[in-house]
């Protein structure tokens, strides 16, 4: 899979994972291609991120534009393809049938001989950050058709409150306590070992990924996703949560995107509507400076392993790099770089083994290692990231 025109605009999602990684409904992209397909898929990546998402060569590839969702009729397309023969969509590669020789000197001139395949097919592409807002709900509804099809909910508590249970599906071991789920405007999908406690009120379409916690008397609005082993509080709204975060306290997320091994202090805040209701400006990596989304309702995004205390509060339109450490009064700037420690006061550079260290603790917290490689990616974001800290 490859996603190569998508990558820099997703940043900074995108300097932890391959595109195809990235949470987008219930499911990552890549989870999505793989159920389609029937097979697990590898990536052509970055080569820092190389050793944790390795490519795969066979005889015979396929490789696919990981920022493409798939489809039914996307899939049986890509199965017709002949050696060297593209899938295509306008401008836009879908994918690429090609020799394991071949794949290392792929450029423009080399595709330029190649015969390709239009699709039938309306093609949804993940392209911009603020394309993960926009199409989340309509990728809850079709994961939510993709994992429940032809399967049986648990049963659900008698003193569970539901509103159309129809549209509510259950995995083993989730564990509902006092709550109402409204799923009249939408499906919900509690994961398996799920715990959602007392007072909860979720709306749907909603997903709630594997071995979360949905804390007493949280507010969670449809539109949403959370991802597996997160704790989540408070209020959230249309609003992505890729995994393995924290917002387990009072708060308002809104029309926000949260990496994984995050914690949002309690209280902290995103603003997702201007005062003036203008238009929100967001930055954008590629092109380096900060660009119209087209959206009014638009709140922060915040790449892995970033951190903020208690009160913190980002304005509408924030976009937050890998492991920052946010404090303080006041809000937020709307562009905050990886590796950032400060507040509205003040920011000063984490140091990279500072910051490995901590990785470690949390990881272990979760019973998970974090291994060399992880600590070679997390470098290496780090001297890739150092043009954007000497601006602030």
């Amino acid at each position: 899979m490859f996603g190569a025109h998508a990558r820099d605009h997703l940043l900074p999602f995108t300097f932890i994972r391959p595109v195809a990684d990235i949470r987008l409904g219930i499911l990552t992209i890549r989870e999505k291609w793989e159920i389609f397909l029937g097979n697990k898929t590898s990536t052509l990546t970055q080569e820092y991120l190389s050793d944790k998402y390795p490519l795969i060569r066979e005889e015979d590839n396929v490789l696919i534009n990981g920022s493409v969702i798939p489809s039914k009729q996307i899939v049986e397309e890509i199965r017709e393809l002949d050696p060297n023969q593209t899938l295509v969509s306008g401008d836009i590669l879908i994918a690429h049938r090609v020799r394991s020789e071949d794949i290392d000197n792929m450029d423009a001139e080399l595709l330029e001989d190649v015969e390709p395949m239009h699709t039938k097919s309306p093609v949804v592409k993940l392209f911009l950050l603020s394309d993960l807002i926009v199409l989340n709900q309509g990728q809850i509804l079709a994961d939510y058709m993709l994992l429940t099809a032809g399967r049986k909910s648990q049963p659900i508590p008698d003193h569970v409150r539901v509103i159309s249970p129809e549209n509510l599906f259950v995995e083993e071991g989730a564990k509902l306590d006092l709550i109402t789920i409204n799923a009249s405007e939408g499906p919900v999908y509690i994961g398996k070992n799920v715990h959602i406690m007392d007072g909860a009120m979720l709306r749907g379409p909603l997903g709630v990924g594997d071995s979360s916690i949905v804390r007493m008397g949280a507010k969670i609005y449809g539109g949403s996703s959370i991802g597996p082993f997160c704790k989540v509080g408070g209020e959230m709204s249309s609003s992505i949560i890729f995994g393995y975060s924290n917002k387990a306290h009072d708060g308002f997320l809104g029309h926000s995107v949260i990496g994984e091994w995050c914690n949002l202090g309690a209280d902290t805040n995103t603003s997702n509507l201007k005062n003036n209701y203008d238009q929100v400006r967001l930055w954008d990596y590629a092109e380096g400076s900060f660009t119209d989304t087209g959206m009014m309702f638009c709140g922060t995004f915040m790449g892995d392993h970033s951190k903020c205390a208690i009160n913190t509060m980002f304005n509408t339109g924030t976009v937050v790099g890998v492991n920052a450490q946010l404090f303080g009064t006041g809000f937020m700037r709307n562009f905050i770089p990886s590796f950032t420690w400060g507040s509205t006061s003040g920011y000063t550079t984490v140091h990279i083994d500072k910051a490995i260290d901590v990785a470690r603790r949390v990881y272990a917290r979760k019973d998970k290692e974090f291994t060399i490689i992880d600590e070679h990616i997390l470098r290496s974001v780090f001297d890739h990231t150092f043009g954007y800290r000497k601006i602030m």
